[in-house]
């Protein structure tokens, strides 16, 4: 087996884990060789003094043909040497025969995220654990790239799971001077929305007062809901705007029907809450 950490021999039985679970993480390159091959000897040392002198930035997976002919086979290799790179799960590119070091490591380098590509990689990990180290992440990639409009979105989105709302509307203002918002925008807009009309309320508690001190005051119900969405509680804020929605033929029930869009928003269309409150909102409707 390879001494290093970053070079990996790879057979049928560890092929999901080496190769297609670790591309998740990394860049994987697989080289096809085969013990008879003079070529594949000469680009071995390239390829393994490469990983290891990128230090984990993408893994070497080798396959050994004689011996693991059915992966050659799925992925057709007619020569060798032939090497693969996989990101994702999913073969990106590709090149036969013994390149050069400098046409190696230029290859290779290719696949590798950009210092932007990194920075934004490492914030995504840290929103729910770490949200102040993630937005300093976000800032430093914006640094380097400040007309990537994702990155503002998600700076965005971790701004406001710090409460900072203020914050958070200018940004999404300044992306929407350009005519449209992406889905996540508009995902992060709603909850925005949301929470300020919940913060105006004064919170849970303040607004269930309200609510109940006037049972008849639709509006102060909206409210209620918006709390309870703002303070995760979507279920119940999607179960009184429903209501709402059944039982009232005015004002009220639009604003309800956009609360619940809001709500819609905020959790995803992958949610099950979203689907199952879809339907009972185009019942109520249609």
């Amino acid at each position: 087996m390879p001494a290093s950490p970053y070079v990996v021999n790879v057979t049928r039985e560890t092929f999901q884990q080496d190769i297609v679970q670790k591309s998740m993480e990394v860049p994987v390159v697989i080289d096809f060789w085969a013990p008879w091959c003079n070529p594949c000897q000469q680009l071995a040392p390239i390829l393994e003094g490469l990983a290891d002198e990128m230090g984990g930035k993408f893994i070497l997976a080798k396959v050994n043909t004689d011996e693991q002919p059915e992966i050659a086979q799925a992925f057709r290799i007619e020569s060798l040497p032939t090497v693969f790179a996989m990101i994702q799960g999913q073969p990106v590119d590709q090149f036969a025969g013994a390149l050069t070091a400098e046409q190696v490591r230029e290859w290779v380098s290719r696949l590798l995220p950009s210092p932007t590509q990194q920075l934004a990689q490492e914030a995504m990990g840290l929103i729910e654990s770490d949200p102040k180290e993630a937005e300093s992440k976000f800032r430093e990639a914006l640094m380097l790239s400040p007309d990537e409009d994702s990155l503002k979105i998600m700076l965005a989105r971790v701004v406001l799971s710090q409460g900072r709302l203020d914050e958070c509307a200018t940004i999404i203002e300044e992306l929407e001077k350009r005519g449209f918002l992406e889905p996540e925008a508009e995902r992060v807009k709603s909850e925005l929305d949301v929470r300020r009309t919940a913060a105006e309320s004064g919170g849970v508690d303040a607004a269930r007062k309200a609510a109940e001190a006037d049972p008849t005051n639709l509006t102060l119900q909206i409210h209620l809901a918006e709390a309870y969405a703002a303070s995760q509680q979507h279920r119940k804020a999607l179960e009184l705007c429903l209501g709402i929605v059944q039982n009232d033929f005015g004002e009220a029930r639009a604003e309800a029907k956009t609360t619940m869009v809001k709500i819609f928003d905020m959790l995803g269309p992958a949610s099950e809450l979203t689907g199952e409150f879809r339907r009972k909102l185009a019942t109520a409707l249609y």
